[in-house]
């Protein structure tokens, strides 16, 4: 058997190892949650992210779309309308779709247990480009410690079903293509570098910026350290080929005609101006345009944004309200890579050994730098350097280990320590037990909804659950995961925080001139791009059409009798009980002046459920509590009297009913007791008149603008009437 064998079956053993310890760690949370009921849906485990409703969407719709009968196109289009916002065009909708074709599982099933194997993959790269650093141990180790780390973990458990599931498995199979590339400098390398770009970019968009970070550093590296290498500057021009804007065939067309020129040397004379050309055709193509924007999104953050244009109408930002874009302290940032502190420092430390020793792994530092990225730009960012930083620890016991004595204690060394290093990452999945995005009953008011609904009609609730009221059902909402800027935002949060007046009216005007945006971008999309004409943000366009120059004074008069837009579909609103825990974060969105950007004062608004019944007080946490005996609430040395004590409680057949004890109208401050919940309120009297308040927790409708359609402790819904 020769060595090359022997290193082939070697490396194939590390891949099954470390790919099957992958599998088995994200199957934790599955058998911790096998019979729990509240994460099931019809015998099925229910997804964990919000996010994977969005490409479940578009899978569902295109599997509807190929279903075998004479009547398939009939049938896509009972599933996927015109303005839906359904991603059937998306990379993570077909290669799900394409999955559940073939395999023999349910639909659901598929979606949840996809993160799972093909997160696992990553594996792979970095088993082979410890290969071509001649230490396949160090790839078993770093492969075992990155598939299970603490950031990639959460992102690509069982259940997270989202494009993180392949994020860190193509730019890994880029940096192995690359390496490969710049130390054998075989022309084959050339079209697998290119095909991995445009296989990321199909599957993730925004893969830009770390596309061009591994450019940039090729071409520094060539030009410092290889400058008259041919093949360099083949790889550079390719590379830049795959990476312009525009249709994918088109780019493999292309990169494919240009590999053939470029693996004849009779061509060798052309690469120069082949590379100017590429770059040129980059820059026309707008391929720096994406990176701007995404660093503007996540590093130079403003929490209002304004239009210049039109009324230069202030929005608050949601990249404000986003966790995963928020800055993180140095242990989180650390533990999230590494699985704790003095792992991530020895990895860190071990990275830059070998950086030294193996000169080729510089080109891994576009991966750590966007890693690094997140203690600026948010945790989202950490799986990146998840891999890299693991082959940094991984050497480090290699290079220990070899200087065992004998194979025995080498063996047995690389083992401890390695265990070592794996224990903080698998305590962290154990305890790592996420909920499900809903839970079964809040689920099935939402099937339930979809059954009362057509397919035209709008479901407004916060965009937190945009993606999920879509895919259970099949009506179209204003505001998603993709659809939250702060212009789109404002108008749900007035709804949910203003009155049942305000509310009603902002969602017939919100719902009919969205559709109407709709229909003006489709009927006059060559005019809108050949004056460049500007498309105003509805609350915008609404205030011009009632002759107002100031959004103040047209939000103002929604209190008055104003004309309606003719309603051409039915409006629902989805208040879930857990929205409760974000309402502050709702009213952000419209707690301001548009015209200036100037923030209102905070709505009043605590929740507390770790109370305490001490007979004459009830604690309602460290320092606040209220006096049964004066009916005085007291916030640090601060007392104040309440304007009213309401219990609310669900009777056997679940119908809500309310105690309301009027005690003090001077004050401003409201004391909700929801026994079912084990759930105390306190708010002040603007948020105690919000819809969400007077249509959730106390069932308080106005009989000429609301209808309940489902009410449960769960969720409610309610149609509008106007």
């Amino acid at each position: 058997m020769t060595d090359t064998s022997h290193e082939t079956k070697l490396t194939l053993l590390y891949i099954f190892i470390a790919f099957a310890f992958s599998i088995v760690m994200r199957l934790i949370w599955v058998y911790h949650f096998y019979g729990y009921a509240p994460f099931h849906f019809n015998g099925q485990f229910m997804i964990n992210t919000n996010d994977g409703y969005f490409w479940a969407e578009g899978a569902r719709d295109l599997l509807s779309g190929t279903a075998t009968n004479p009547d398939a196109k009939e049938y896509f289009d009972k599933f996927h309308q015109l303005h839906d916002l359904s991603p059937v065009s998306t990379a993570a909708s077909q290669l799900t779709a394409f999955f559940a074709k073939i395999l023999p599982f349910s639909f659901e099933s598929v979606i949840f247990y996809l993160p799972v194997f093909l997160s696992s993959l990553v594996v792979i790269p970095i088993i082979l480009i410890a290969r071509a650093l001649k230490n396949i141990e160090m790839g078993l180790i770093a492969a075992l410690l990155a598939s299970i780390a603490w950031s990639y973990y959460n992102r690509t458990m069982a259940g997270y079903y989202d494009t993180d599931m392949l994020n860190i498995v193509l730019p890994m199979f880029l940096l192995w293509s690359i390496i490969w590339a710049m130390r054998t400098n075989h022309n084959i390398y050339l079209i697998i570098t290119a095909v991995d770009i445009l296989i990321y970019r199909w599957w993730y968009p925004q893969s830009y910026s770390l596309e061009l970070s591994f450019f940039g550093l090729i071409l520094a590296y060539a030009l410092l350290f290889d400058r008259k290498n041919l093949f360099n500057y083949k790889l550079l021009a390719i590379m830049m080929l795959a990476m312009m804007n525009g249709n994918e065939l088109m780019r493999l067309a292309i990169v494919v005609v240009v590999y053939f020129f470029l693996r004849d040397k009779k061509y060798d004379k052309y690469v120069f101006y082949l590379l100017g050309a590429a770059v040129v055709a980059y820059l026309v193509s707008g391929g720096l345009s994406p990176v701007w924007s995404q660093l503007k999104g996540y590093v130079f953050r403003k929490s209002v944004s304004a239009s210049d244009k039109g009324l230069g109408l202030h929005f608050f930002t949601v990249m404000q309200t986003v966790r995963e874009a928020g800055h993180i302290p140095f242990e989180t940032f650390a533990n999230r890579i590494s699985g704790n502190t003095v792992t991530f420092i020895i990895s860190l430390l071990g990275y830059m050994y070998l950086l030294y020793k193996h000169r080729i792994m510089l080109f891994s530092l576009p991966l750590v730098g966007l890693g690094f990225l997140a203690y600026v730009g948010g945790l989202r960012f950490t799986i990146y350097a998840v891999p890299i930083l693991a082959f940094g620890i991984a050497f480090l016991i290699t290079q220990i280990s070899a200087k065992m004595p004998t194979q025995k204690l080498k063996v047995l060394s690389m083992l401890a320590l390695t265990l070592i290093i794996l224990y903080p990452n698998y305590k962290h999945i154990e305890a790592y037990k996420v909920p499900t995005v809903f839970n079964a009953d809040e689920v099935k008011v939402l099937t339930a909804l979809g059954k009362k609904a057509n397919r035209e009609d709008y479901v407004i609730s916060w965009w937190d659950y945009g993606y999920p009221i879509r895919y259970y059902t099949d009506v179209k909402t204003l505001a998603d995961g993709g659809k939250h800027s702060g212009s789109v935002n404002f108008p749900v949060s007035f709804m949910l925080t203003h009155t049942q007046e305000e509310a009603a009216k902002m969602a017939r005007l919100d719902v009919e001139y969205t559709e109407k945006t709709y229909d003006f971008r489709d009927k006059d999309k060559k005019e809108i791009e050949d004056k460049n004409l500007t498309i105003f943000s509805n609350i915008e366009q609404m205030t011009k059409d009632y002759g107002y120059n100031d959004t103040n004074l047209f939000l103002k008069s929604l209190h008055s009798d104003i004309k309606l837009p003719k309603k051409t579909r039915d409006i629902y609103f989805y208040l879930p009980f857990r929205m409760i825990n974000i309402y502050p974060t709702v009213t952000l969105f419209s707690n301001l002046n548009l015209m200036n950007g100037d923030k209102d004062k905070q709505p009043f608004f605590f929740v507390s459920r770790n109370f305490k019944d001490t007979g004459t007080k009830i604690q309602l946490a460290q320092n606040i509590f209220l006096d049964k005996r004066t009916s005085m609430l007291h916030i640090g040395k601060r007392a104040m009297p309440i304007r009213r004590f309401v219990v609310t409680k669900y009777d056997k057949n679940m119908v809500l009913h309310k105690n309301v004890q009027l005690i003090n109208f001077s004050s401003d401050i409201n004391v909700i007791y929801m026994s079912d919940y084990k759930t105390f309120l306190i708010v002040d009297e603007k948020t105690y008149n919000s819809l969400y308040i007077q249509l959730m927790v106390l069932e308080n409708y106005n009989k000429k603008l609301f209808e309940p359609v489902i009410l449960t402790a769960q969720a409610k819904v309610y149609k509008l009437k106007i």
